[in-house]
């Protein structure tokens, strides 16, 4: 499915050969494969440390490890409602689906018809994610209560209560922070829409606790869902601050959206999947993950990146977005 805006497309065009392009658009069975396979085996070697090391430390390391992992998830989720993390469409529209979306209680179809809405008018006020792109820097007090609610916890119990009101349609569909009603229903309506929502996920989830409790070390699903409620919801934060934030309103792809360059440990927890080289993406949506640091590496020669959209570091995004005085 392509999911490239045209405007978008024609800019990366200009800035490419069409040899170019048609290398850096291939996509791979096998590469998806692999990513998912990989990500799904730290998850179980993260399980199975705790449960050999059942310490502290070792839980919160986990939580950690689980947080980025289930980030990993969803970015694979994306690369598969993009139709890049697979040549077949099948996979990405139903391996993808169950393999990386369910256990993260969310759904590639839902999410590419909202997704592909925000490529479409990235920056503008159609942008159905506008929500998440800070306007202008807040204070570093203000960010700090931000990430207290990440690792508390309360950030993801907002989230599941909105997810639980979301599969109920009782909420519009959104990923991009807005909060709109539904069309309004009988209690029988939200009811059914609820179950019909829901239990994929549910499944998803029981099916990964079964395999745990067959293993002998049921107990460490804990830390599957500390994770998703704090570390998660962390990583999440930063990688969509990390995008957007503080940059310009308007529809110019190389002043509403940002690459920052991503380390060892950030690779780790808040960029998987080269999911930090995100104005290449907007740039050329139909390149797959595998391919966007030479997609990047090729504009940067160029000179087609302006530094304005580039950051060094995850922590040049933090002080970036926390610049505001008090």
């Amino acid at each position: 499915m392509s999911s490239s805006c045209p405007d978008d497309f024609l800019g990366a065009a200009d800035m490419l050969s069409r040899d170019e392009i048609r290398a850096l658009t291939r996509s791979s069975n096998a590469a998806g494969a692999l990513a998912i396979a990989w990500t799904w085996l730290v998850v179980a070697a993260s399980f199975a440390a705790l449960a050999v090391w059942p310490h502290p430390l070792v839980f919160a390391a986990v939580v950690v490890i689980l947080g980025g992992r289930q980030l990993a998830l969803v970015v694979l989720m994306h690369e598969a409602a993009h139709g890049t993390l697979f040549r077949a469409r099948w996979a990405n529209e139903r391996l993808t689906d169950w393999l990386c979306a369910r256990p993260m209680w969310s759904d590639t179809a839902r999410y590419r018809k909202h997704h592909l809405k925000h490529h479409g008018h990235t920056g503008t006020e159609r942008d159905p994610d506008l929500g998440l792109a800070l306007a202008r820097p807040m204070t570093r007090g203000s960010l700090a209560r931000k990430i207290a609610r990440d690792l508390t916890g309360a950030t993801g119990a907002r989230r599941v209560i909105g997810l639980l009101l979301i599969d109920a349609e009782v909420f519009a569909y959104d990923v991009g922070g807005s909060i709109r009603r539904a069309e309004r229903g009988s209690l029988g309506h939200h009811t059914r829409a609820l179950a019909r929502n829901l239990w994929k996920p549910v499944l998803a989830n029981m099916l990964l606790f079964c395999a745990l409790w067959l293993a002998g070390c049921a107990w460490v699903f804990v830390a599957w869902v500390v994770a998703y409620l704090t570390t998660f919801s962390l990583f999440l934060r930063v990688r969509s601050l990390a995008e957007h934030a503080c940059m310009d309103r308007g529809p110019d792809l190389l002043r509403n959206t940002r690459t920052t360059r991503a380390g060892l440990l950030a690779r780790i927890t808040v960029a998987p999947l080269h999911v930090n080289h995100h104005l290449g993406h907007h740039l050329l949506p139909t390149v797959p993950w595998f391919r966007l640091p030479a997609l990047e590496r090729l504009l940067v020669a160029q000179g087609a990146i302006p530094e304005r959209s580039r950051l060094g570091s995850y922590i040049d995004v933090l002080r970036t977005v926390s610049a505001q005085r008090s």
